[in-house]
């Protein structure tokens, strides 16, 4: 049985390693830390259970997919429930606005709140729905690195209704061209954090995003986020795969450009197939130093990272939901001081989650766990202790005075993640959650090819590579590879 090697035990990393098993492979995955997930973990503290990273769920498909692939049924081993309401939104002059996952509710309720014309909303809806059909099979679903992609109905489809995607103007733009309400801009504009990047600088294609939420909804993981990672590796585990925790990988060895294993910390393993699931930028600095480096592709400019504070709440607030969002006044400035700046904006975006919220067991009776973020630039060397002080006075500030209350005393527990931390537990360049940025209308184009053009057997998988960072998308990026890898 020929023999595969995952290197990170990140989300894209656990599939690729069941897709390949599914293949006929021998699947062994190589993770420096204790834990599987990556990103993707969860802790618990003082009573609370914490998820640590992303905190959306969309597309469960792509879970369910995995399962079914070894004959599974996957409501055996992984539930989840669809949400109702997408995010509560809130506004420093006192405006708030549940969005609801029913697409006509929502354009009822968006009309009435922000006085926008219903079928401004509307036609917005459709073009959105419109630009992830024309695209996904191409930018999505494929490698875009090979040229069979292009040679496709879907393609040519696409490339002829190249106007309607909004590729030459930003989400900004393509947002105010729409809406009259600039809270409403705002809403829409949020939608260029899902992949890390400013709304003033990723093209307006970026607003396909509102359909995948509606059009797929949200859903909540019943044991939380956390529980992903959780049944996927048991999943991998039942089907043969071999972990290997706490063994770092030092090298990906390479001979006559044919991938042929790794070095760890504790040996050597041979392997016909290696695909790394480590960000694409520490891969080639530390796992491929003798190999030639694709210079373009790690100068490319790294997403957003984040600030976390996660909170121990001894009281409830009805007013809340699993997702929350309390804007910045100024959302340009906010923009400007993370990507040009690389620094953290006294009024921050604030986004709450609250998983007790659907699983009441996450936190103590008549408390809630808050997972509280703000978009914050990736690590520099900046002092990030003065920023973690400064940015808790502003959050604290701007939540006491939307939700006119004094935060500071149902805090009961905390603990903090910053952009350094996160690159230090996850080995993301510079603490990005989604690797590059796509703060340009080429980024798509630029980020690395799930595949070496110049090393045979050796393939790439997760946030960092194509076709993004996210769930959803690090679970398409083991998909395409697994398209790549010939069968066993």
């Amino acid at each position: 049985m020929p023999k595969a090697i995952v290197v990170g035990a990140g989300i894209g990393g656990i599939a690729t390693a069941i897709r390949l098993s599914a293949k006929g492979y021998d699947v062994s995955v190589f993770e420096a830390n204790s834990y599987a997930g990556g990103k993707l973990h969860s802790k618990k503290v003082d009573g609370y259970r914490f998820d640590l990273g992303p905190s959306l769920f969309t597309m469960p498909h792509f879970v369910d997919e995995l399962f079914r692939l070894h004959q599974k049924n996957p409501v055996d081993h992984f539930q989840y429930i669809r949400k109702e309401v997408l995010c509560n939104y809130f506004w420093d002059d006192g405006v708030k606005f549940s969005a609801k996952a029913n697409k006509e509710d929502f354009i009822d309720d968006a009309s009435r709140v922000f006085n926008e014309p219903s079928e401004n909303i509307k036609n917005y809806l459709l073009r959105s729905k419109k630009k992830y059909d024309l695209t996904a099979s191409l930018f999505l679903e494929k490698s875009l690195h090979k040229l069979g992609t292009y040679i496709s109905r879907e393609t040519l489809k696409a490339i002829f209704q190249i106007g309607k995607l909004d590729i030459g103007q930003s989400l900004n733009t393509s947002n105010k061209n729409t809406f009259k309400n600039d809270k409403l801009v705002q809403l829409f504009n949020r939608y260029a954090t899902y992949n890390g990047s400013s709304p003033y600088q990723t093209p307006g294609i970026m607003s396909m995003i509102p359909h995948l939420e509606m059009h797929y909804g949200t859903f909540f993981p019943k044991g939380g986020m956390h529980q992903i990672t959780e049944s996927l590796v048991e999943l991998a585990k039942n089907v043969g795969v071999n972990f290997y925790f706490n063994e770092a990988v030092e090298r990906i060895v390479v001979a006559n450009n044919k991938a042929g294993g790794i070095e760890s910390i504790n040996g050597n393993y041979d392997a016909d197939v290696v695909v790394s699931n480590m960000d694409i930028y520490p891969t080639f600095k530390k796992l491929l130093s003798r190999e030639r480096q694709p210079k373009k592709v790690l100068v490319q400019e790294r997403s957003s990272s984040a600030l976390i504070f996660y909170w121990g709440i001894s009281k409830n607030f009805k007013e809340l939901d699993l997702h929350n969002i309390f804007f910045s006044g100024d959302y340009e400035k906010e923009f400007e001081h993370i990507f040009k700046k690389k620094s953290l904006y006294q009024d921050p975006t604030v986004y709450i989650n609250i998983t007790s919220k659907e699983e009441p067991k996450d936190a103590p009776a008549g408390h809630e766990n808050w997972f509280v973020m703000i978009n914050a630039p990736g690590n520099y060397g900046q002092d990030w202790e003065s920023l973690k002080n400064q940015s808790r006075k502003n959050i604290i500030s701007k939540l006491n005075k939307i939700l006119n209350i004094d935060i500071e005393k149902y805090i009961v527990s905390e603990f903090i993640l910053d952009p350094k931390g996160i690159e230090s537990s996850t080995s993301s360049y510079r603490g990005a959650l989604y690797g590059a940025a796509s703060n340009s209308k080429f980024a798509a184009f630029l980020r690395h090819p799930n595949f070496s053009r110049s090393i045979e057997n050796l393939y790439f998988c997760g946030g960092s590579v194509h076709p993004g960072g996210g769930i959803p998308l690090c679970l398409l990026s083991a998909k395409i590879v697994d398209d790549l890898i010939p069968e066993a």
